[in-house]
């Protein structure tokens, strides 16, 4: 269990299919925009937040920007004496900001934590984009000799698997199809309106074409322009918030457990350490299972749905078994048993997860605590899961090197 309960009040998402650039507009206005109707949506008064974090990857390549946290003040003139930071972790940016923000809130040195994911990446072509993406490698070490730095990685990471037990590529078409089909039902997806057919999902080269490896079109998730920010209350201000606007404490979500783990940067080193384990990053299951023990949940089965990171269909199908869906080496089971579609026993990713709904790298993280928070809450309408009071978060930047989870729910 956490220091003291931390409760979620809400926040925003903007619209992942938006291209700022196209609108001739930067990174500030996505800033903006999105934290001002955050506030508007949560109902927060601006004077009430005490301490503001926001989670980036690298808009210093992108956009040139640096210090993001600067902005806060830009946007809401009552944040301009309050302490802000900016917290970096490739993919997993977005969650350290959440953590940073937590470890605020229960030592006691504020009440209400403002926490802002971020990333602008559709400004530049692919190429320049991928260059910039593989930062979150080891840069000289493994990012020679590819196109496409992060494709390549999980493609390797297919390749282990089916050394260790073996792999069906229909499983990862299957897992792409199920997350491109929830994202139709989210208003906030890139991907709602795009079309597929029935080549989209096999092995067709015209219809999705390989970018690395085997992985294909289909398997990889999208380049995404996106904010989202979430608010974080002790349970001081969360009992005002809930008696001010007459609703019970309990129905306030909390996050009821975490787990933060890290592993060495390099893929092959972190290979090499797992080489006699039963699982290719165990340390990735230890992150799960913490935060599941200071939920007091038992195991996976606990939860009612899961918001995890499918960078890849190759991410989401090592995270299957990694987390305990199935035994090692068998997420194809889950798969073909539909237990991981939206009306299956434990969906993944109703959002649309980074594949269908959008991957704006800094972002993904804070964007994954305010699905959490809309499904406990019953807000996600076509998207809703029923009875969701549970919900499992696990988000990776790079290779797995870092890992954030979290278990959002009500009492």
């Amino acid at each position: 269990m956490t220091g003291q309960n931390i409760y979620i009040l809400g926040g925003h998402q903007t619209d992942f299919r938006r291209n700022w650039a196209r609108e001739d507009k930067g990174i500030y206005d996505l800033f903006e925009s999105c934290l001002q109707q955050s506030l508007i949506d949560s109902k927060i008064p601006p004077k009430d937040v005490d301490v503001a974090h926001v989670g980036n990857f690298v808009s210093d390549l992108f956009t040139g920007q640096a210090q993001l946290n600067g902005f806060f003040a830009h946007a809401v003139p009552e944040f301009a004496d309050i302490p802000t930071s900016r917290h970096e972790a490739a993919c997993a940016s977005g969650s350290i900001a959440l953590l940073s923000a937590m470890r605020d809130l229960e030592a006691g040195h504020y009440q209400v934590a403002c926490v802002m994911g971020i990333e602008l990446m559709r400004n530049v072509n692919s190429a320049t984009g991928a260059e910039y993406l593989g930062a979150a490698a080891w840069v000289g070490k493994e990012t020679e000799g590819c196109n496409y730095v992060w494709p390549k990685m999980f493609a390797d990471l297919l390749e282990h698997y089916q050394h260790k037990y073996g792999i069906d590529t229909r499983h990862l078409s299957r897992i792409a199809e199920l997350n491109f089909a929830n994202a139709k039902r989210n208003p906030n997806s890139q991907t709602r309106n795009w079309q597929f057919y029935e080549q989209s999902f096999m092995d067709d080269n015209e219809f999705n074409p390989i970018v690395e490896g085997r992985l294909r079109k289909q398997d990889c998730g999208q380049i995404t322009d996106g904010a989202a920010v979430v608010f974080l209350a002790s349970q001081s201000y969360a009992t005002e918030y809930a008696r001010k606007h007459n609703i019970p404490l309990y129905s306030i979500p909390r996050i009821k457990g975490w787990g933060h783990r890290s592993a060495p940067l390099l893929m092959n080193r972190k290979l090499e350490l797992s080489e006699q384990d039963g699982l290719i990053f165990p340390h990735v299951k230890r992150t799960f299972k913490d935060a599941l023990m200071r939920a007091n949940l038992e195991n996976v089965h606990s939860l009612d749905l899961l918001e995890v990171h499918d960078c890849f269909s190759m991410t989401e199908y090592m995270l299957i078994d990694h987390l305990g869906l199935t035994a090692p080496g068998e997420s194809w089971k889950a798969i073909e048993n539909d237990i991981i579609a939206f009306d299956g026993v434990l969906p993944i990713n109703p959002s649309g997860g980074l594949i269908g709904l959008g991957h704006p790298v800094g972002a993904t993280g804070v964007r994954m605590m305010l699905d959490a928070y809309k499904q406990t809450t019953a807000q996600c309408a076509d998207y809703q899961i029923e009875n969701a009071n549970n919900v499992g978060i696990f988000n990776l930047g790079g290779s797995a090197t870092t890992c954030a989870s979290f278990i959002v729910g009500t009492d």
